[in-house]
């Protein structure tokens, strides 16, 4: 389990919101990065872009995918970079995720 904290108020993660429960499958991204794609995709308009950091949950909006950043080092602001909230876990901890089912759900 890796706890996220959805911390932004914007279009995108009001639509992911409305969501969950959902079930993604995740995969390793470019060894920075593991990524799951919401189907539809979530909607962006009127959502800024971000300076995304290690630890940052984000949306990439040009592949409609959510993504776990850790490794953002040399990724600058970008506007299709959507920043949706923050997560705690380590890079091994997440490397338990690879090709695996994963439900991203609300916990009280």
């Amino acid at each position: 389990m890796v706890d996220v904290t959805l911390e932004e108020d914007n279009p995108t993660t009001r639509d992911l919101l409305t969501r969950l429960p959902t079930t993604l499958r995740l995969e390793e991204f470019a060894g920075r990065e593991k990524i799951g794609y919401p189907s539809p995709g979530l909607i962006v308009e009127g959502s800024p872009g971000s300076d995304p950091e290690d630890g940052d949950l984000i949306y990439f909006t040009p592949w409609g995918n959510i993504g776990f950043y850790y490794d953002a080092s040399g990724i600058d602001y970008s506007e299709k970079t959507i920043h949706l909230g923050s997560y705690d876990a380590t890079p091994d901890q997440l490397a338990a995720f690879d090709d695996t089912d994963v439900t991203i759900e609300v916990v009280p």
